[in-house]
């Protein structure tokens, strides 16, 4: 029997027809808050390497928030302590409903080495209703991950059946480098997002290649710079405009063994100007 019995809203706005439909509204974006109930702080290490952008999990939607007002999920750690009984509570009430509650690692699922302990209660469930278990002392974060993943329906989303009856083996054809050297275009893109980030780099990148294309004779420094100039005077946005300019100096001059006095000066050409 759980030692705390969840008030009648509460558990009505909570039922499972509610989890559910909750379920399919968060499964793009979801806000997570983490409770520590008496952990030994392995599980929370290990959340908060998930949360790097080495495992990215931003990219399921997974988004830790400061505020169990602000959150969809309830990741709880570590067996429930005397100490953090009232605090957990507070937490789950204070969660919008309806709210998904995660026992995270052995000690959240069961109370783990310390289930009998004269301090603690148990697992979460012993206090809580759990609706998600991921196992582990501590789990890995990529098992933190799938386990939410699962949990959602993230992953079948994932893992959708795409056929290629019709699909051919040949590589798709590389459009010809406006320099001669594909080289060139492959560096410009590392460095566009090496400088505005994975999307913003794209985007960067594509207005760089389009103002190039407007000049006459690419590999002549003279008449690209000029242009680049002008592009660079038009861009509305400055960052763009700034990083226009670090490119042309850092990559154009580069292979197009231009000296010195083609590179772009930003601060006069770009924040001068504003």
């Amino acid at each position: 029997m759980s030692l705390y019995q969840v008030p009648e809203d509460i558990k009505n706005a909570n039922d499972l027809t509610a989890k559910l439909e909750h379920l399919k509204n968060i499964q793009r974006s979801f806000s997570v808050y983490r409770i520590d109930c008496g952990s030994c702080n392995g599980c929370e290490i290990e959340i908060f390497a998930a949360i790097t952008p080495m495992w990215d999990p931003e990219r399921f939607g997974f988004k830790l928030v400061a505020n169990p007002r602000h959150a969809d999920i309830l990741i709880c750690t570590g067996p429930v302590t005397r100490q953090m009984y009232y605090p957990l509570l507070r937490a789950y009430e204070a969660a919008p409903d309806p709210k998904i509650v995660v026992a995270l690692g052995a000690c959240g699922s069961s109370g783990g080495i310390f289930h009998d302990a004269y301090s603690v209660w148990g697992g979460i469930d012993k206090v809580l209703p759990v609706d998600v278990y991921i196992p582990g002392c501590p789990p890995h974060p990529a098992g933190v991950i799938y386990g939410l993943g699962m949990a959602l329906g993230i992953i079948d989303q994932k893992l959708q059946k795409k056929s290629y009856e019709n699909d051919t083996t040949k590589a798709p054809q590389v459009e010809k480098s406006i320099m001669g050297d594909i080289l060139f275009e492959r560096d410009l893109q590392a460095e566009a997002k090496r400088l505005m980030s994975y999307v913003f780099g794209r985007e960067l990148f594509a207005k760089y290649m389009q103002a190039i294309k407007g000049s006459s004779d690419v590999k002549n420094p003279d008449v690209t710079t000029k242009v680049m100039i002008e592009a660079i005077h038009r861009e509305e946005d400055p960052r763009y405009a700034e990083c226009m300019a670090r490119l042309h100096n850092s990559v154009y001059i580069k292979y197009a063994s231009a000296d010195p006095s083609h590179t772009i000066d930003f601060n006069k050409e770009v924040w001068d100007k504003r």
